[in-house]
């Protein structure tokens, strides 16, 4: 029997400048009493217009900060918060961790969870899923959810007036997006909510695509300046909305493969996960043996906004260590297993230095011009 299609996607979805101003306006039929489970920052740059939204109301508002990671003893601890509160709203405020963290306590309490990204660097916003890890910081699961949250709501202002490399790292998490769904329509691979991919799916991954070469570059200098324009406002879009439904409900391949297997070189372990997709993404061109100009256009963009396109970018200077992280992607399960024919090591790691030969080249063309 063939693989039924489906397409899943947060209930709600708000973004703008100023948007938290109307939270309470967007999510009060959910309930009376919420808890935010918010990053440092997230506290710090929405506590203000979070009170100000719930003036006038006789609602009860919690804040946590959290402890940094979406470990299985943080969940815990805001678990019994909600027990001991009468929670009856689950808000996550901050980065993925921040968010991951409020939709495994709402999920294990039964609640409704709202979120609230302070940062564009990952597609922690929209999807149906967390990253769970031990309380050692180690990583123990993926946990996977019966829905996607209820509400998303994006301030721009927020996004706008946080550091840069964010929005830059978001732009390379998203930029694999429209080419691993591509690569797995072709093999009928599943999408990550393990459905088929619907042409829904693929009509957004592939905006998000377009979305990126049009507005990218722009987007970045208005962020560097905290100024809000059209094109800061569709990436925000196509970083959180487009990418995260989009990879929810289209499916990854190598770039996502390839992330994993460079986090086992300490080199990489600061380096962000968008860059480390944005990298991946190129070799999985290289595999694909796509035409010149398309592998033109994805380093144009990388170029443009500041994604690495050699391994020396992404801090690493022995290019036989480059092995390791080949191996690691390739192991059972991994994602990279979705393109046709399959891949090896030998073949990702050769892609990888293929990659690194043309990102040189590139690099070296531009500086002499």
């Amino acid at each position: 029997m063939a693989v039924l299609k489906l397409l899943r996607a947060p209930l709600k979805y708000v973004q703008g400048k100023d948007a938290l101003l109307k939270f309470y306006d967007e999510t009060k039929e959910l309930g009376n009493s919420f808890l935010f489970i918010c990053s440092n920052s997230g506290y710090k740059n929405c506590f203000d217009k979070l009170k100000k939204s719930f003036e006038g109301t006789d609602c009860k508002m919690r804040f946590e900060i959290f402890g940094g990671t979406s470990s299985n003893g943080e969940i815990e601890k805001m678990r019994n918060i909600v027990i001991e509160d009468n929670i009856e709203v689950v808000v996550g405020v901050g980065g993925g961790s921040a968010i991951d963290t409020a939709k495994a306590t709402a999920y294990y309490e039964k609640c409704p969870v709202v979120v609230i990204p302070t940062v564009c660097a990952t597609d922690a916003p929209c999807t149906g899923l967390s990253v769970i890890y031990n309380d050692d910081g180690t990583f123990n699961s993926y946990l996977f959810y019966p829905r996607n949250p209820e509400v998303v709501i994006v301030d721009t202002q927020v996004i706008a007036s946080a550091p840069v490399k964010f929005l830059v790292a978001g732009m390379g998490d998203a930029l694999g997006t429209y080419f691993e769904a591509r690569a797995c329509v072709r093999t009928d691979a599943p999408s990550l909510e393990n459905g088929g991919i619907s042409l829904s799916a693929m009509a957004l991954c592939k905006l998000c695509y377009e979305t990126l070469i049009k507005c990218g570059y722009q987007a970045k200098l208005a962020c560097e300046n905290e100024l809000i324009t059209p094109a800061l406002e569709s990436i925000v879009e196509a970083t959180t909305y487009l990418s995260g439904v989009g990879a929810d409900n289209g499916g990854l391949a190598v770039a996502h493969s390839v992330y994993n297997g460079f986090t086992a070189l300490p080199e990489c372990e600061y380096t962000m996960h968008g860059f480390l997709v944005a990298f991946g993404t190129i070799a999985q061109l290289v595999l694909e043996n796509v035409s010149k100009e398309e592998i033109k256009e994805v380093m144009d963009f990388c170029y443009s906004i500041g994604l690495p396109v050699t391994l020396k970018e992404l801090g690493i200077t022995d290019i036989k260590r480059v092995r390791i992280a080949a191996e690691k992607a390739c192991i059972q399960g991994e994602t990279i297993h979705n393109m046709a024919g399959d891949v090896t090591q030998d073949q990702l790691y050769h892609a990888l230095l293929a990659v690194d030969l043309l990102g040189k080249e590139y690099l070296n063309n531009n500086k002499n011009q």
